[in-house]
């Protein structure tokens, strides 16, 4: 798998080339394949910036997790996780309208 860096990585390596290397290795780590698979890495990301609130951050890993052979179904399931995992701090603070 190619690793690409994102674009804002790649225009602060232009800035801070030195470590805009440390960056771009940190990514590079951490996209290269390991225990999990492509595919599955990018659906752990994508849930991650939909999390964030990063609209171009799930617009690109959504590509990206389907050119690894994600599926809609599994986009879906994997935005449903993360809304359930955010939903639940809010939740948690609904109890104290109730002390």
């Amino acid at each position: 798998m190619t690793v690409r860096l994102p674009w804002f990585v790649e225009k602060y390596c232009e800035i801070d080339e030195a470590y805009g290397q440390t960056i771009s290795s940190v990514v590079e780590g951490a996209m290269q394949p390991g225990v999990l698979e492509e595919k599955t890495k990018h659906l752990v990301v994508l849930a991650l910036d939909a999390l964030k609130g990063s609209t171009e951050g799930v617009r690109v890993v959504a590509r990206q997790a389907r050119q690894a052979g994600a599926s809609d179904e599994e986009i879906m399931e994997v935005l449903r996780l993360a809304y359930f995992v955010s939903g639940m701090d809010t939740v948690k603070t609904f109890l104290v309208a109730f002390e």
